[in-house]
């Protein structure tokens, strides 16, 4: 039997539920090789006597593996690392890059073009998005309170002159933590840098990433703005196809024999744009093949905080163990678009290197806004906040869903959504969606009409449709609305 007493190391002070930090536990175990598939767990019994536990914790820590695809159990024999997880060597000496010394197993370089602009959706009334948060829910009360208060201090005008390009180091520190207790993800404030939202990391990874003609690989569907990054850069984009597994990582495989990428971007979480989670088995076993090819993950977690039914997986980042992954988030998604803060985790020296580039486009971010983000943090309300919205926007799922099941059965298929905030909707073949954008706006709903989500492979006759910014009534009334017009 493994030393489990000292390989389980449990923080009785944190907020992390004991059960969670075991399961979080057994999950490295088997990510860096320890643990193999088919090797069977400690018992309840042994293992709380080892760690000085309740039997009834071990007991839901497994029940919460099992869950996550990462063991299962046999009756009368006990509880086993999940037999179909991918091999995982034990052995994780990296190889260097020859070019600059650093631990990522990618090459990168740092020449860089010109991004692609965003929508103005600030002048629009009723609408229908592709899934944004209510900024009427956000405490913008008390983050104002924290930003006058660190004006008015003594100190405060030192937030006026110029600081780190990484970020405030205060809301570095803030969120290291935060991903640290939600996300099981360990980094260090130098492995940080804030941005303006993850499309700006989206940017700053792909400038150092790719060269001209590089291959990219992306779902078949895929985020826009990121597949015109990659173009705005010169890459040819390798499309892998998406099914309710998420990206089709047995497809890639096959590709990787015949060609050479130099990215893969994923949104493993709710896929963007069809929202599908990328099972465990398939995040493993892709985590192995960048290992193997020497490829970068962009990793896009924008919404992970939106999760209604059961726990969310951990993202790539949190089981990576060989400096392949680059994780981008954003507390713009969880709090209000036009505050634009953001983050991204990944290697030192290449964090490093983009703290360089984005000073070359923007010296560095609002400092005194940062630290009043990090107030929040600590101060417990961002907390506070993504509870209370998370409960709303269960109850708006709920009832979105149930009219879109009731009124628009027979013309919208859709399945209800695990997390996020919008739905992935495919209309009838026969609704032109173009006309039904423009027949709804002049009945003053602005809904998309899809054209956002086609590309040169992905031609389907859907789009998203956001509930989460819209309160009971203006769900009621919009479909009201959007009824009459397709009827």
């Amino acid at each position: 039997m493994l030393p489990y007493k000292s390989l389980i190391q449990l923080d009785r002070n944190t907020s992390v539920p004991l059960y969670i930090q075991v399961c979080n536990n057994f999950i490295s175990l088997i990510t860096n090789g320890t643990l193999h598939p088919s090797d069977v767990l400690p018992s309840s019994r042994i293992l709380a006597d080892l760690i000085g536990i309740n039997r009834n914790t071990v007991k839901l820590a497994y029940e919460e593996l099992i869950s996550q695809g990462w063991a299962e159990s046999a009756e009368r024999k006990g509880v086993f690392v999940l037999s179909n997880l991918p091999v995982i060597s034990k052995n994780t000496i990296l190889e260097f890059n020859v070019n600059n010394d650093s631990q990522e197993s990618f090459i990168w370089t740092n020449q860089f073009k010109n991004s692609t602009p965003g929508k103005n959706f600030q002048k629009i009334g009723l609408t229908i998005d592709d899934g944004f948060p209510d900024v009427r829910l956000a405490p913008v009360d008390q983050l104002m309170r924290e930003y006058r208060s660190l004006s008015r201090k003594f100190y405060g005008k030192n937030y006026l002159k110029y600081g780190s390009a990484k970020g405030s180091e205060h809301l570095r520190n803030s969120i290291c933590d935060y991903l640290s207790t939600t996300r099981g993800l360990t980094v260090s404030k130098d492995d940080l840098l804030i941005t303006k939202g993850s499309q700006m990391g989206i940017y700053l990874a792909s400038k150092l990433l790719i060269n001209p003609s590089d291959l990219v690989a992306v779902g078949v569907s895929n985020y826009t703005y990121a597949d015109e990054t990659f173009k705005h850069l010169g890459a040819k984009l390798l499309r892998i196809p998406i099914d309710e597994n998420g990206m089709d990582i047995d497809f890639l495989e096959e590709i990787l024999k015949k060609k050479t990428i130099k990215v893969l971007y994923i949104v493993p979480h709710h896929h963007f744009p069809t929202t599908v989670t990328t099972s465990m088995e398939r995040r493993l076993k892709l985590l192995n093949l960048a290992k193997k090819y020497r490829f970068a993950i962009i990793e896009d977690d924008y919404d992970f905080d939106f999760h209604y039914d059961n726990k969310p997986y951990l993202p790539l980042a949190s089981i990576d163990h060989n400096h392949n992954v680059i994780y981008i988030g954003s507390i713009s998604k969880t709090f209000a678009p036009a505050l634009r803060i953001g983050f991204m985790s990944g290697p030192p020296t290449f964090i490093d290197a983009t703290a360089s580039l984005r000073e070359l486009i923007d010296k560095q971010g609002d400092t005194l806004l940062e630290d009043a983000f990090a107030m929040m943090f600590e101060t417990g309300e961002m907390e506070r906040h993504f509870r209370k919205s998370l409960k709303i926007y269960k109850e708006r799922r709920n009832l979105f869903c149930n009219i879109l099941r009731n009124d628009f059965n027979e013309i919208i298929e859709f399945k209800t959504p695990e997390g996020g905030l919008a739905v992935w909707a495919t209309f009838e073949d026969n609704i032109n969606l173009i006309k039904m954008s423009e027949n709804a706006l002049k009945k003053g709903l602005f809904i998309d009409n899809g054209s956002f989500y086609k590309n040169e492979v992905f031609n389907t006759n859907s789009m998203r449709l956001g509930f989460a910014s819209l309160n009971e009534n203006e769900i009621v009334k919009a479909f009201s609305i959007l009824k009459e017009v397709i009827s």
